[in-house]
């Protein structure tokens, strides 16, 4: 049976996810009240687990070294009560080679080296190049939904990823290409890193752990 997470832990873990964020990005994340978000930041940072802050004028919300200790403990708890740890840890043996191949695509995307410079940019005038990584980036999102439905089978919160990926996908191949790998947008390296990063919080296991 798929256990639905508490709304103080699903608060307290959009921060983790996301990163730096205000509190409608953070309602959003695992669609919280934005009202009861905000409330339970306040209640969070009250006990020194987050903390608001601001610069060239955004502000947000940040974890602390004790609210990501305070995290990964509720999150240890929570998979310890379903009893099913052995099938999220199943995924992120399965996740690891993707994650190679989707550092890989978006690195091809950023970069297509030439015979004098390695490391020279992506222009994108190279059709072939660029059909290559979207064709990897569209297997990639094949094989990404079996894995975020295992996933969702253990703990709701989980469920949606592939979606998104699936959605900046579209735009990708609609011909807005910044949403490979933007960060001010869902893009389909940051949908991924999240995941990513909801994987290891999960486990608590380090993010560069090939185990």
């Amino acid at each position: 049976m798929t256990q639905d997470s508490p709304v103080d832990l699903l608060v307290l873990h959009a921060v983790r996810v996301v990163g730096f964020a205000g509190v409608p990005s953070l309602a959003r994340r695992f669609g919280t009240d934005q009202d009861e978000t905000g409330e339970l930041l306040e209640d969070a940072e009250a006990r020194g687990w987050v903390q608001r802050s601001g610069f060239a004028g955004l502000a947000g919300w940040s974890l602390t070294v004790a609210g990501r200790v305070e995290n990964e403990r509720q999150l240890a708890a929570e998979l310890t009560r379903t009893g099913r740890a052995e099938d999220v840890r199943e995924v992120h043996r399965d996740f690891l080679p993707l994650n190679a191949r989707l550092q890989q695509a978006c690195t091809s995307w950023q970069l297509r080296p030439t015979s004098g410079d390695r490391l020279a940019a992506n222009d994108h005038t190279d059709p072939a190049w660029d059909a290559e990584v979207l064709g990897e980036l569209a297997a990639l999102d094949r094989a990404l939904a079996p894995l975020v439905r295992r996933l969702g089978d253990v703990l709701s919160r989980f469920s949606g990823y592939d979606v998104r990926f699936s959605a900046a996908l579209h735009r990708v191949q609609a011909g807005d290409g910044g949403w490979v790998d933007r960060t001010d947008v869902e893009s389909c390296h940051r949908v991924w890193f999240e995941l990513h990063e909801d994987l290891v919080a999960t486990l608590g296991v380090d993010r560069g752990a090939g185990v």
